[in-house]
């Protein structure tokens, strides 16, 4: 029986042969078995497309990882659903000499951890519906974006008294 991630474990022997051999993999694997450990990212195929060539050192792998995530907006906190894509060119080695290469054991290329690191990377810390959400208005909550709440009438323009020092020194710089 075949593993459910075994398209991204990639038998590579014919490639070793010989330096410049290369080969194509495009597969779309379900996201629950990366194991992202990330609700934004679930139930889903992950497009993955890969080539892969043999150089004196390793195995060269460049290509493109997408998914969908779902998520929050930071500022409105409306659901914001988009799509993370990465391109991808790292090295396997059997040898490690740099510091950054994945560890190439056998003949056997397991890319699911390459596919797992860069997706999770790919996802938004703090995603926004769009770039220039207003947001909420920081007075009564009243939903910016949202043209029927977006003159709330609240007055946002009172300063904090904790910056009146710095303001007073502002003003004293400002005369020169």
């Amino acid at each position: 029986m075949a593993s459910p991630l075994s398209g991204l474990v990639v038998n590579v022997a014919e490639v070793l042969r010989r330096v410049g051999n290369v080969k194509d993999i495009d597969v779309a694997i379900d996201s629950t078995l990366l194991e992202l450990g990330d609700d934004r990212v679930g139930g889903q195929d992950v497009p993955v497309s890969f080539h892969l060539e043999s150089t004196n050192t390793g195995i060269v792998v460049r290509g493109t990882v997408s998914a969908e995530y779902h998520d929050t907006c930071r500022r409105c906190l409306k659901d914001v659903t988009d799509r993370a894509s990465v391109d991808i060119g790292e090295i396997y080695q059997r040898e490690i000499t740099d510091p950054d290469a994945y560890p190439l054991e056998g003949e056997q290329l397991n890319l699911a951890p390459l596919v797992r690191e860069h997706l999770l990377l790919a996802l938004p810390d703090a995603p926004l519906c769009r770039a220039d959400c207003p947001g909420l208005c920081p007075v009564c909550g009243a939903d910016k974006s949202d043209p029927a709440e977006a003159e709330c009438g609240c007055s946002v323009g009172a300063p904090d008294p904790r910056w009146e020092a710095l303001e007073a020194l502002r003003d004293r710089f400002d005369d020169r």
